[in-house]
């Protein structure tokens, strides 16, 4: 009887289907025994009960989602239970992802607490024990692919994307940020604006060498991106009265690089605000399908807004901003962009 009941309920012959089961924080072993039986993963709760006091396995099984099925033997499933080896599920982080966007896809795949996220990602006594000198761990969240458990802590998921970030800086990076008199604050707050202001790998180190080339000049460095991670509630539209608005973030405003990352640079963002193209350009304008004009020029930018903005769009009635880089200059008309 014992060995039937210590056998699994299907072979692998009968091709079963995996299940999800749940054990809850705080479920006791019965409790475990009893959803195993419900779902036809056990044939028996009374003998995995007692198969669970051979191991004295009470209260020792793990809170989490399992990836069961009826092909695996009692002793087996028990062997998960106390190993705690949960499943996991894929969350991708996309590149440009600000702490809050990335707060939203966390909790909307029910990886952790988007409150407690937050909380946490400002929380200064916790971001240093992360080795961040900073007031929050924008830009510090590195965008790639991750494994998490459901109802994994905030505390874990946060460590863990701060520690990936921390492989992909290399010590060839950081000693080429120390070379170029930049911390690794400065670097990703570069990296951050260059991941905003294009989705053209190709581009990246040309609007890289803009903003170096700015920053040598102290011309601010009039990044709309920028602009907008510091209004306090942006409809999507900028509109011309934005670009005075009073925020350290205002890069129309404030010559220099904002005070910290606006989001979560990729690698290659990161790569080209280490190493910007060798040019002399100070201006780029959007060609309206992905990439952008560069001019060394106030004239040939001028050409190029004319070219790529203006008369694209001279026929629409909506009044837009056009701003010439370096002059502090906004005209507003119809029609331009």
């Amino acid at each position: 009887m014992m060995r039937w009941a210590e056998g699994p309920v299907l072979s692998e012959s009968d091709h079963p289907v995996n299940k999800i089961v749940v054990i809850s924080e705080g479920a006791t072993f019965l409790h475990a025994a009893a959803l195993l039986e419900r779902e036809q993963l056990i044939r028996s709760r009374s003998a995995f009960v007692m198969l669970g006091k051979s191991q004295e396995a009470d209260r020792k099984i793990q809170p989490g989602e399992y990836e069961l099925n009826a092909a695996m033997p009692p002793a087996d499933i028990l062997s998960k239970l106390l190993a705690g080896r949960v499943l996991l599920h894929a969350v991708t982080i996309p590149e440009g992802y600000t702490v809050n966007q990335i707060a939203d896809v966390l909790e909307e795949q029910r990886i952790t607490s988007r409150a407690e996220f937050l909380r946490l990602a400002s929380d200064k006594s916790f971001i240093k024990t992360l080795g961040i000198s900073a007031e929050t761990v924008e830009g510090y969240l590195f965008p790639d692919t991750y494994r998490f458990a459901r109802g994994t802590p905030a505390k874990d998921v946060v460590r863990t994307m701060v520690d990936q970030l921390g492989r992909v800086m290399t010590e060839e990076w950081q000693t080429r940020a120390k070379g170029m008199n930049l911390t690794i604050h400065q670097v990703l707050t570069l990296a951050s604006v260059i991941e905003k202001e294009t989705g053209s790998g190709d581009e990246r180190p040309h609007i890289s060498s803009v903003f170096h080339n700015r920053l040598k000049k102290r011309i601010p460095l009039q990044s709309d991106p920028t602009v907008i991670y510091g209004l306090p509630n942006f409809d999507g539209n900028l509109r011309k009265n934005d670009l005075s608005h009073p925020s350290p973030y205002n890069t129309y405003r404030w010559a220099g690089l904002p005070p910290g990352p606006i989001a979560s640079p990729g690698a290659d963002s990161i790569r080209a605000a280490l190493y910007p193209a060798t040019c002399k350009y100070l201006y780029f304008v959007s060609r309206n399908d992905g990439t952008h004009h560069f001019s060394a020029t106030l004239m040939e930018h001028n050409r190029a807004v004319e070219k790529y903005q203006k008369l694209p769009f001279r026929r629409k009635t909506s009044s837009q901003t056009s701003v010439a880089p370096g002059e502090n200059n906004l005209i507003h008309r119809k029609g331009v962009s």
